[in-house]
Parts: C-alpha cells; structure tokens; sequence
C-alpha cells in the first residue's frame, strides 16, 4: 500500500467513522425525545418537589465538564497531549461527581419511589437512562485518556478523541432540556 492509499483508507474510515457517530446520537435523540414527551404528557403543568440546590449543582458540574472537554479536544488537535490529559482527566471527575449526585443523593432523597406514581416513573427513568449515558461517557473518556497517556493519538489521527467530545456534549445537551422539565417547568404538585 502506498501513503496516498493509507491516507485515503483513513479518510473514508473517519467519515464513515463520523457518520455511524452521527446517526447514532440521532437514534438516541429519538429516545431521549420519548422520555421528554412522557414527562410532558404524565406529569403535564406539574413537577414533583425536588432538590433546587441538588439540581443545580448538579447541572453546573456537567456544563462545567463539557467546557473542560472542549478544552482536552482542542489541546489534543493541537498536539498538546498533557491539556489534554489534565481537561479529560477535570470532565471525568466532575462526570463522576454529576453521578453521585443524581444516583447517590437525589435518588435516595426524592420524595417517591420508582413505581410509586408518575412522577417517580419518569423522574427515574429519566434520570436513569442520562445518568446511563454519562457512565459509558465516563467509560468512553477513560478508555481514551488511557490510550492518549500512552501516546496512540496524534494532530493528525485522534478519532476517538472527537467521537468522545461530540458523545459528551451531546449527553449534556440532553441534560440541558432534562434538567428544566424535571426541577423547573410547571407548578409543584
């Protein structure tokens, strides 16, 4: 095989790459885009009581990882591996910590069990399916910190690298429009 032929096999294997990502995330928009609509249809102009501070700190600990994650992917297209490190390494603390306080605290503080009533059918579920997500994004971002620690990505080739970041800011954009209608949106009932 000739360079030419290696660069062009990486190309086509980074869009497609790119295009399996892609659809995907929009597969599972579908879903999260369900569990919306639940939430709108079962609980309608009402909200259960929850955790305001809880929720908060919460929602500010993921917006704050994705800003860290931007930064590691930035560092990492411009060849500065140990920013990438340091930003992945912040994103999958404060990953772990959005974690801990949904399923370790609010789960065990919220006023309703799971099959309780409505509000506790969709508040875990959810909450349950995000928390999911940020786990194997958690996962996802060790896998790739391990393998950018022993130098497997470079300016030129770092993939899973951005399938990282997008699957990480996607999971927040999720949290985005959960975060509203779980705390926020409607009267407590």
């Amino acid at each position: 095989m000739t360079s030419n032929t290696v660069s062009e096999s990486y190309a086509h294997r980074l869009a497609t790459n790119r295009l399996g990502l892609w659809l995907f995330l929009l597969s599972d928009a579908f879903m999260f885009g369900g569990l919306f609509i639940t939430r709108v249809y079962l609980w309608g102009d009402t909200r259960p009581e929850l955790n305001q501070t809880l929720g908060l700190i919460v929602t500010s600990m993921l917006l704050i990882s994705s800003f860290f994650m931007n930064r590691a992917e930035t560092a990492m297209a411009h060849g500065d591996r140990k920013g990438f490190l340091r930003g992945t390494l912040v994103t999958i603390v404060l990953g772990i910590a959005f974690l801990a306080g949904v399923i370790g605290v609010e789960w065990q503080i919220a006023p309703f069990g799971v099959s309780e009533d409505a509000y506790g059918a969709v508040f875990f579920m959810m909450t349950g399916m995000h928390a999911f997500h940020v786990l194997t994004g958690v996962i996802f971002l060790l896998i790739v910190w391990n393998n950018a620690r022993r130098g497997r990505y470079s300016v030129e080739k770092h993939w899973a690298v951005e399938a990282a970041a997008v699957y990480w800011h996607f999971v927040d954009v999720v949290w985005i429009f959960f975060y509203p209608a779980l705390y926020l949106i409607g009267k407590v009932g």
